[in-house]
């Protein structure tokens, strides 16, 4: 399992480190922007920044599969922490909310991204903006850091979701709180999509079921527990062809299965006894 997990995330690791040298018109140019999983000219999962308060065009890569900042309830001071940050985008959209008091951390564990995202920064003149190296399994962070976690179509790339929730939980202070927008199932994924790396770095075969999803929340720990919004994404059949034949894909398509994307919510709580989740004694 551990090389299973390390083969994918260099999987991911590849793939962005390309997208970090493309345009925004060039990374729309398949499934959640990844570059690779097809060559239609589609922006299926991104969300219009454009009219967002914060918005930088520099970082803006067409990645992303919602607006998480939109129901972070992010206040003026709020230390935020922002996982897979890219180049960015996210990062400074929260930057504009917390304002010049507050702190925002990027955490990413793509090399190029982390050099384009301090580039953004600096060009853009923010002190209170830093991006880090890091692994979202084990983000490089103390404990009980972080007001606001905000994230955009990166959990699922994640292999160990289990360990990655059970990380945003530490470092976020009792009382903080999370909006993730990510892409889950419904129904079951055809196998030969689960296998390919294409899919799995265009944010589709390394998602699970919204089920499955919203479980591994509730038994990390965190409370009020709110789906913000929820779309479905209609990944075009010319790209579900290079991977599925006429009759694959109508059987796909009978069975109701689908690719969402979510904007999930959720709190750490205030624990009496101290503990954590995985102690189970609260």
């Amino acid at each position: 399992m551990e090389n299973t997990n390390e083969r994918l995330k260099g999987i991911v690791k590849e793939e962005y480190s390309k997208i970090a040298l493309q345009s925004k018109g060039q990374n729309e140019t398949s499934c959640c922007g990844a570059g690779s999983c097809g060559t239609g000219t589609y922006k299926i999962m991104s969300e219009d920044y454009s009219n967002l308060e914060g918005y930088n065009p520099d970082a803006d890569l067409g990645l992303g599969c919602g607006l998480p900042t939109e129901f972070a309830k992010i206040k003026k001071g709020d230390t935020v922490v922002d996982l897979g940050s890219g180049a960015g985008n996210d990062s400074f959209v929260a930057r504009s909310i917390a304002g010049e008091e507050g702190e925002i951390i990027g955490i990413d564990m793509t090399e190029a991204m982390i050099q384009k995202a301090k580039a953004n920064a600096e060009k853009l003149g923010f002190n209170n903006v830093q991006f880090r190296l890091g692994d979202i399994e084990d983000i490089p962070l103390s404990s009980k850091r972080a007001d606001v976690v905000v994230s955009n179509c990166v959990m699922n790339l994640v292999p160990d979701k289990k360990k990655a929730f059970d990380e945003v939980y530490r470092i976020l202070k009792p009382n903080g709180h999370f909006s993730i927008s990510d892409i889950v199932l419904k129904g079951e994924l055809p196998e030969s999509i689960k296998k390919e790396a294409e899919m799995y770095a265009g944010c589709v075969s390394g998602a699970i079921k919204k089920g499955d999803y919203l479980e591994i929340l509730s038994d990390a720990g965190f409370t009020n527990i709110t789906v913000q919004k929820e779309k479905q994404i209609n990944i075009p059949d010319e790209i579900l062809l290079n991977y599925l034949n006429s009759e694959q894909l109508n059987e796909f398509k009978s069975k109701g299965s689908g690719v969402f994307s979510i904007t999930v919510y959720a709190e750490r709580p205030e624990t009496e006894c101290g503990c954590e989740p995985a102690a189970k004694c609260c």
